[in-house]
């Protein structure tokens, strides 16, 4: 009988116990969480959860019940911490152990902390575990400034949430412009432009050097410019650090960035798979390495790896999406526009509905959507396909862009 152990407590987790039961697995299976909770959808933590539009019932990915149908034995509230490779067993932090015949590490990451002077005052927030935005929910609602520091997803999400709420809101971001390290400047300027029509205050080139308390608690912010921005409540969104510590002190190949593993998702230990957020994996389409933060990836490899362990042929090669929700808009990113000679637009970014078409010697390479569902999901496709493509087809809205993808994707002699 193979025992198999899942360690973590997100999406990555989840898959990986439902493609278990959907292959009809039916030996030892543990997934150990160091969250009380079972594993569950980590993007509402900075819009829906946050607000308190849903509750804790609605987060979980699959419920308890699904575990115990699937014979699924659930160690929650227990961290893993250690890995003896050599007798296949885990150590947990109530000092037992579990043995494994296959090891599965969903482990993620965790919010990068401020080291300023004033990291340590009450009222700063990380957004990343239901507990985080649990003990942040309170002060939140009562606040009436908010500062925000990091104009990525959770950051701009969570001043989105804030300026519904009607609270006066600020974002401070360190590098020229928001959402930097994910979009091209156009994008980024629509972005600024939609958040500063809903009454946010946007500041780039602005390093965070201190937070100001009173009473042990935090007071406003502090730039290198000599910029003062006062706030009853500070979150900051600056980053993801990959959990890989308990696979390198178990002498497992570790990256930087993250847990190294093949494309069947294989740690440097034939017998230890790695899955999601904290792995440093190959992408073919792109050809370079790199570590993946969203639900698609999470949920391709947990796939992957389990199929592999049960003895398929398999390989991960999905296209790499992601989406953010802000003000009632959707934007959905296909694949990744690093690279990118040629930025084509679609629409009205004025009017809050425009695709941004990244090209790469006249292939489509990534696609940014706002509001345009049917030019992400043909996006998607025409990258994976790699078909020639022009500036002039992908603009041209007198045809449905999914006209244009037939077109462009018809099988040589098809009619």
């Amino acid at each position: 009988m193979t025992k198999l152990v899942i360690v973590g407590g997100g999406h990555a987790a989840a898959q990986a116990v439902t493609t278990l039961r959907q292959k009809k697995f039916e030996d030892e299976v543990t997934l150990v969480s160091d969250e009380p909770v079972v594993p569950y959808q980590r993007p509402p933590l900075s819009k829906l959860y946050l607000a308190g539009e849903i509750g804790p019932e609605r987060m979980a990915i699959l419920r308890e019940q699904a575990y115990e149908a699937a014979g699924v034995t659930l160690k929650l509230g227990r961290r893993a911490t250690r890995i003896d490779r050599a007798h296949k067993s885990i150590e947990l932090s109530d000092g037992t152990s579990l043995a494994y015949d296959k090891l599965v590490l969903a482990t993620g990451g965790h919010a990068r902390r401020l080291t300023c002077p004033g990291h340590d005052l009450s009222g700063l927030h990380y957004v990343r575990t239901m507990a985080d935005t649990d003990a942040m929910r309170a002060e939140f609602m009562q606040a009436d400034k908010l500062v925000v520091i990091g104009g990525g997803y959770i950051g701009l999400e969570t001043a989105a949430v804030a300026r519904k709420l009607g609270k006066q809101v600020t974002v401070l971001e360190a590098a020229d412009r928001i959402l930097q390290r994910v979009v091209a400047p156009e994008v980024s300027a629509c972005y600024q432009a939609i958040h500063e029509a809903e009454g946010v205050s946007v500041h780039t080139r602005q390093m965070v050097t201190a937070i100001e308390g009173r009473d042990g608690h935090v007071a406003a912010v502090l730039t290198a410019d000599g910029g003062r921005y006062e706030a009853d409540i500070v979150v900051a969104g600056i980053g993801l650090v990959a959990n890989a510590d308990l696979a390198a002190a178990a002498g497992l190949d570790v990256h930087p960035m993250g847990i190294i593993v093949d494309a069947q998702c294989r740690t440097s230990d034939a017998d230890i798979y790695a899955v999601g957020d904290v792995t440093w994996h190959h992408n073919a389409l792109y050809g370079r390495d790199m570590r993946l933060e969203s639900v698609q990836n999470a949920v391709d490899q947990a796939k992957v790896a389990v199929e592999h362990i049960l003895g398929e042929d398999v390989s991960y090669n999905a296209l790499p999406w992601f989406w953010s929700d802000q003000y009632g808009l959707k934007l959905q990113i296909a694949g990744l526009s690093e690279g990118y000679d040629t930025l084509v637009a679609r629409g009205d970014a004025a009017g809050r509905s425009v695709a941004f078409f990244y090209l790469k010697a006249g292939k489509l390479i990534a696609a940014d959507c706002v509001g345009r569902i049917p030019e992400f999901m043909g996006a998607k496709k025409l990258i994976a396909e790699q078909v020639p493509v022009s500036a002039e087809q992908l603009a041209d809205e007198s045809r449905p862009f999914k006209e244009i993808v037939a077109d462009l994707t018809l099988p040589a002699g098809g009619a």
